[in-house]
């Protein structure tokens, strides 16, 4: 992670992406699956990483609402965001929103993107790149 990163997050204590990210780490996932499919994957992979509780899951929102406690005893609000762009092709946005006051040092950046990286590797063949 970048020192620049690390500065954003003395003063800024959320971050979310979105498919007009400067960063590309922080681009909006595309996958060749149905919404529901990738629900259903997608669903089914959160509950399964250790250090992160689902509180809150909304079908037919597409949305899962998590949470993860840092090291530090900071807790962090997490939302997965399912979207159905086609019939066969969903898109994936994550925010990431520290409790407290102040910024989190890049936490939330990170859970983003460690997030992602396990979803990547369970959808892998679905991912469209390039987009």
């Amino acid at each position: 992670m970048s020192l620049k990163r690390t500065l954003v997050g003395i003063i800024r204590s959320m971050e979310g992406t979105s498919d007009r990210a400067k960063d590309p780490k922080m681009k909006t996932r595309y996958y060749n699956l149905s919404r529901d499919k990738a629900w259903e994957e997608i669903s089914s992979l959160m509950k399964k990483i250790p250090g992160y509780k689902v509180l809150h899951e909304v079908p037919s929102v597409g949305e899962i609402t998590m949470e993860k406690r840092t090291t530090f005893g900071r807790t962090l609000d997490i939302t997965v965001t399912l979207i159905q762009v086609t019939p066969v092709r969903t898109a994936v946005d994550i925010y990431s929103a520290s409790k407290g006051s102040l910024g989190d040092l890049g936490a939330n950046y990170r859970i983003i993107i460690q997030l992602f990286d396990i979803i990547d590797k369970k959808l892998s063949r679905y991912k469209v790149t390039g987009e």
